[in-house]
């Protein structure tokens, strides 16, 4: 048995034990509120800086909205917010490989606009995008990157071919059509860039697709900081699975490793929310109740767990 002296003893150091405890839950807890409050503030203060009034000077210059992935879809629907909601907007132009579809797409619109039958993925299609923006006086007042694609599958299942134009079109293609807009871009104009709920982790079956997006993710919040000064707005737009769009029917393979697309969003909904994200300036925009989530706790979670969670998930 315990003398009494030694039951005291052990008594002693729990008291301090849990007092200790006690003050290092304190302090990290405070830490953490003190963290996210300042995370909140700096991005309210952003959001305000992005909308000081600006004096603008138009010299004849027309001020065009460029969208590209624009004949169906996400980048239609995007065509046509832009069209009823964005100001000082003189002409949209529609960018795809498709023209059928693109002249479909102009139709919607009430702005004058332009069809721009191009793959990005390739160098002279881009020159001729760059040659075109130069023939006139142009600001290019909202750009969206919005051309992308998917497969769904394993190294084994999805073609070398594939996996490389996932690159190509997703990130690179991004990039270089960014900065061939930004010498025409100043105060107040805005850049959304189409990433995916994908970005937030590693997904098995939809690898290439997901690091692609994390790529274009990173690239996004990197490139916001760099356009701070010049007040050129960036969102990342992070949505989940869009049912009505022909994203899910392209990126099906043979591959059955992604059995249902649970609880998919609309594209008027990831449109219209999203849109109006970028309008106010946020950074990223999460357009749906699933990818907000997802964000949250691919914060909280490591990978490896994330990707045991997917593991389950993708075979219901």
């Amino acid at each position: 048995m315990k003398s009494k002296e030694s039951k005291e003893k052990e008594a002693k150091w729990k008291w301090r034990g849990e007092i200790m405890f006690g003050i290092v839950g304190v302090i990290v807890g405070n830490v953490f509120i003190f963290v996210l409050l300042l995370g909140v503030a700096i991005a309210a203060l952003e959001m305000l800086w992005y909308r000081l009034p600006k004096k603008e000077m138009n010299r004849g210059e027309k001020r065009i909205a460029l969208i590209t992935g624009a004949s169906s879809g996400l980048g239609r629907e995007y065509a046509r917010l832009v069209d009823q909601k964005a100001k000082n907007i003189d002409e949209i132009w529609l960018v795809a490989r498709r023209l059928d579809r693109l002249q479909e797409t102009e139709e919607m619109l009430s702005h004058s606009s332009r069809c721009i039958v191009a793959d990005l993925t390739k160098a002279e299609d881009l020159a001729s995008i760059k040659e075109r923006l130069s023939q006139q006086n142009i600001r290019i007042g909202i750009l969206i990157n919005c051309a992308g694609f998917g497969k769904i599958g394993d190294n084994n299942t999805i073609s070398a071919r594939d996996q490389a134009d996932m690159i190509s079109l997703n990130c690179t293609a991004a990039v270089e059509l960014t900065d061939l807009c930004l010498p025409l871009m100043k105060k107040g104009d805005r850049i959304i860039n189409v990433c995916s709920t994908a970005a937030f982790q590693p997904f098995q079956k939809l690898n290439i697709y997901a690091a692609s997006k994390s790529f274009l993710l990173k690239y996004s919040r990197a490139l916001r900081m760099e356009l701070l000064p010049r007040r050129i707005s960036v969102t990342a737009v992070c949505p989940y699975w869009i049912k009505d769009t022909e994203f899910i029917p392209v990126a099906k393979t043979k591959d059955k490793g992604i059995r249902h697309f649970l609880f998919a969003s609309d594209v008027k909904t990831v449109g219209k929310v999203s849109f109006t994200g970028a309008g106010i300036g946020l950074p990223v925009a999460t357009p749906g109740i699933v990818c907000t989530i997802h964000r949250f706790f691919s914060k909280l979670f490591p990978d490896t767990v994330l990707l045991y969670i997917w593991d389950g998930i993708r075979r219901i």
